[in-house]
């Protein structure tokens, strides 16, 4: 059991570059980059939404490309993927649906849990720097929604908070809820993790019943 909010901070931040440098990593993939290029997608995606962060609170250099364990977490990432990926496609080539489909849905699972540890990392993040409510609340969204939407924008996709199901609503609730943790003197370990469930599950969630934000009606729409 973690018992110090600097340890908390440390495993969700590590936690939060893996996951999504492995969402990295396949995006790469799937679009058929080089090792270099699936170095980059996975250091963008994993440390992206970090460094916004960083920046955003006045922290120079950005915690994300000076701690040596977040750079060893995004490498590692992408390592696996490079290594393990023929393994990935024979079984994906033999799964119902195919290839394309498994994918897909291992990005937006790993997206989901990078989400639900950035946007609570990240709100702790700024009221650490003594960053107030609101401010707490947009950088932890600002922090999720990141390293995705630069890893979409490098790979050439429209970034999957601009269009997919309920994205970044549950980073800024997440967020919203740390802070709202802390004003009532209730943030622990507990709470923290409870948050980032929270979140992850509301994000599964929009996805398995394709819940979305309201759009602006079309022309054909009516």
């Amino acid at each position: 059991m973690l018992t110090d909010t600097a340890t908390v901070q440390t495993v969700l931040d590590v936690c939060g570059v893996f996951v999504f440098a492995l969402s990295g990593a396949l995006v790469a993939v799937r679009a058929g980059l080089d090792l270099l290029g699936l170095l980059v997608l996975a250091w963008v995606a994993g440390l992206g939404g970090g460094i916004v962060r960083d920046l955003f609170l006045g922290i120079t250099p950005p915690v994300a490309v000076s701690d040596w364990r977040l750079l060893a977490a995004a490498v590692l990432a992408a390592l696996l993927v490079f290594l393990l990926h023929g393994t990935w496609q024979r079984a994906a080539d033999d799964a119902v649906g195919g290839r394309r489909r498994l994918v897909s849905r291992a990005v937006r699972l790993l997206d989901a849990a990078g989400l639900a540890l950035f946007a609570v990392s990240g709100a702790l993040v700024a009221l650490a720097n003594d960053a107030g409510p609101l401010a707490a609340t947009l950088i932890g969204g600002i922090t999720a929604v990141g390293g995705g939407l630069l890893r979409d924008l490098l790979a050439g996709r429209v970034p999957e908070v601009l269009q997919r199901e309920l994205y970044a609503l549950p980073a800024l609730a997440g967020a919203a809820l740390v802070v709202l943790l802390d004003r009532l003197g209730v943030l622990s370990t507990v709470t923290v993790w409870a948050a980032v469930l929270l979140v992850f599950a509301i994000r599964v969630l929009a996805v398995a019943l394709d819940l979305n934000a309201p759009r602006a009606l079309r022309s054909r729409d009516r």
